[in-house]
């Protein structure tokens, strides 16, 4: 594959969809060929918000020429296109409404309005049911386009009301290229960072970029390895958890104080300057939802550690049934090879089942530590608790 991409403007940033982008270049050209409501699905890093944004300009331009109108869509500034994105555990009801409501306004300087909806996974079944008319009867100018990992991560009712589009894995070596060409990073960095992300674009260029990642990566599946008891397993939990948590915060904490300046500035309060007892209700709220990111941050993060953890116990099994060709931790290879020749395989199916049991767990709010501890103990003892 080809990192040049051939596709023209808004299409430019969309890399390896060769397929989807000409789909969708025909359905914003052709009216013949749009629906009214689309679902872009595909693993995390491949690009289905990029590819939704760049629809949502060919759809809302004048023509393909149209380049100003595009420009303003990208950047978010188009009042023609609507975003809906959380950064909390869930999409609220509340937002669900306000966004169906907005869908039914008339497209004010575009050809439609679109409705963009990242992570549409994240609804529960009410908040899916708020979109369920909106999605079956929406008016003539506006079109919906719903982000997930995959269709199963939606209500039925929901899927049968939306064309889907697939979207591709690429491949490891390519991702390390695009890595390569985007950063200027080294060749091997680059490469080792594509296997770790499992091709998650944006993880793998985060791994090639930061060297505290990638070490906190590796350190991370050492010190499981070498749980040897109930003990090392409680030690070991709280240390990842804590690493996870000191990663999120890393993330989060510069930009909660930027918007919490920003919110300063605007009202009027100079900098040290005490908040008055009228505005507190505005600084509340904006710390209540830096607090909802905050806790899907760390979630996200613990959700990362166990999916480095299944590729380590995949490679385990991989070994275990004597291929070692494709191992995404070359690195390990050495202890994963001691440990395949020490383990019987129904000992790494057990962990591997209950890491899957762990990630589901923390979909439903079981505390962190104790989902952690409990895997670990798993993989110290080969008996689930």
């Amino acid at each position: 594959m080809t990192l040049t991409t051939t596709a023209p403007f808004p299409w430019t940033d969309v890399w390896g969809q060769d397929a989807a982008v000409e789909t969708l270049r025909q359905a914003a050209s052709d009216p013949a060929a749009l629906s009214h409501a689309w679902l872009l699905t595909g693993p995390p890093g491949s690009g289905r918000s990029t590819l939704a944004y760049a629809f949502a300009a060919a759809l809302i331009a004048d023509s393909p020429d149209d380049e100003n109108t595009m420009r303003q869509v990208l950047a978010g500034t188009h009042p023609d296109v609507t975003v809906l994105r959380t950064e909390k555990v869930l999409i609220t009801i509340r937002e669900a409404r306000d966004l169906v409501a907005r869908s039914y306004f008339a497209p004010s300087a575009g050809r439609y309005r679109v409705i963009v909806v990242e992570d549409a996974d994240r609804m529960v079944e009410r908040t899916s049911n708020v979109l369920l008319k909106a999605l079956e009867e929406p008016p003539e100018r506006t079109v919906w386009v719903l982000c997930a990992p995959s269709e199963a991560d939606l209500l039925p009712t929901i899927r049968s009301r939306v064309r889907a589009l697939r979207l591709r894995e690429p491949d490891a070596a390519d991702v390390a290229r695009l890595i390569v060409e985007r950063t200027g990073v080294d060749e091997q960095i680059a490469e080792q960072a594509a296997r770790h992300a499992q091709r998650h674009i944006g993880m793998a260029q985060r791994l090639a970029t930061d060297e505290a990642a990638r070490r906190r990566r590796d350190e991370t599946l050492r010190a499981v390895l070498g749980v040897g008891g109930v003990r090392d397993a409680v030690d070991v939990a709280g240390r990842v958890i804590q690493a996870a948590t000191d990663d999120a915060k890393s993330l989060t904490a510069e930009r909660d104080a930027a918007e919490r300046a920003a919110l300063l500035r605007t009202v009027g309060i100079a900098e040290g300057q005490a908040v008055p007892p009228a505005l507190r209700t505005q600084i509340s709220a904006l710390e209540d939802d830096q607090k909802k990111r905050a806790t899907r941050s760390l979630r996200d993060g613990i959700d990362r550690v166990l999916t480095d953890l299944q590729s380590m116990y995949r490679d385990l099994i991989m070994l275990q049934y004597g291929r070692g060709d494709d191992l995404i931790n070359r690195e390990l290879e050495g202890e994963l090879r001691a440990l395949a020749e020490s383990w019987p395989i129904e000992r790494t199916l057990i962990v591997l089942d209950h890491l899957a049991d762990t990630r589901e767990s923390l979909e439903r709010n079981v505390a962190p530590l104790l989902a952690l501890e409990s895997l670990l103990v798993t993989v110290t003892s080969g008996r689930t608790p």
